[in-house]
């Protein structure tokens, strides 16, 4: 079939053959964050190294939805709608409140500066995760160059009690984060010291506890070529990862399902659209969108 890899033939049960690769929009520097709308029928992603937030839909189009965004690169939505925030210039996880205005949540950790929160999820208890790589004060690209005051991270916060609390600090990049569909196991991408001539790349998978911790963390997959960056659930379980050569689909044992064949670099993807079954696709200096036969993992 062109356009995919069927590397285990239930892969196939997944696509559809009649609905092709769209490029939606082009001529951006780098997207990232996509984060899907349903009640507005739009998706909101970044356009990170021209520190704006750019929206999209099949009625209107493409739009810009905020011109100097501090840097805005992963999003989310909480449980009452609201846009979830990881800003590389305030280094802060900020909240877009339903009347427009901007609520700061989490700067500092015991006193100290986040790097440059680079993912987000929030899980269905309304605590809010995010992944604080110090990618975006490592160059004026995608932030603007500061010192860091802390080691790399994930975080847990809950927004009920204000209390924040590392849950993962064994990284050296932590990036993309997906819960399963169960929320029984977070999925965690590892992308390394940005600079170093060969970066550890892979992404891991822990247990939740009922308590919030984490256990366990071992190395779910490593993908190639390129590496995982974005990653996303669907409803049966399976991982979703951006890839090199596309996306590419991993069953729950963390083997390979099959692959969808972009012509870029793909950095980010949500599911979103029609029944949730849209995956769009943040792909270098495009956005991209093809429909498929799963929907995404519902929200519990």
């Amino acid at each position: 079939m062109e356009g995919f890899d069927l590397t285990q033939p239930r892969f196939k049960a997944y696509i559809l053959p009649n609905a092709p690769l769209e490029k939606l929009a082009e001529g951006f520097r780098w997207t990232e964050g996509p984060v899907w709308f349903g009640d507005r029928d739009e998706l909101l992603f970044s356009d990170l190294p021209n520190n704006r937030v750019m929206r999209w839909s099949d009625s209107a189009g493409l739009s810009v939805y905020r011109a100097a965004s501090d840097f805005e690169n992963g999003h989310a939505r909480d449980r009452q709608g609201r846009m979830l925030s990881c800003s590389h210039r305030g280094r802060r996880i900020h909240r877009s409140e339903l009347d427009g205005s901007i609520t700061s949540l989490v700067e500092r950790y015991r006193g100290r500066r986040l790097n440059s929160p680079n993912d987000i999820v929030c899980k269905s208890d309304g605590t809010i995760w995010f992944s604080d790589p110090p990618y975006g004060i490592q160059t004026d690209y995608e932030g603007g160059k500061q010192d860091s005051e802390l080691p790399a991270a994930v975080y847990r916060f809950d927004p009920r009690d204000g209390s924040l609390r590392v849950v993962a600090d064994d990284f050296q990049g932590p990036n993309g984060l997906c819960f399963s569909h169960d929320e029984r196991r977070l999925y965690i991408v590892e992308t390394g010291l940005q600079f170093d001539t060969d970066p550890l790349q892979h992404v891991r998978v822990f247990d939740v506890g009922e308590d919030g911790g984490l256990s366990g963390g071992a190395v779910f997959c490593t993908i190639a070529p390129g590496n995982a960056d974005g990653i996303r659930c669907d409803e049966h379980g399976n991982l979703w990862s951006s890839a090199g050569d596309g996306v590419h689909c991993i069953d729950p044992g963390g083997e390979l399902v099959g692959k969808i064949r972009v012509p870029a670099t793909v950095a980010n993807l949500t599911f979103g659209g029609r029944n949730n079954s849209r995956l769009f696709l943040c792909a270098s200096q495009a956005l991209y969108a093809i429909y498929v036969n799963v929907r995404g993992a519902p929200l519990l």
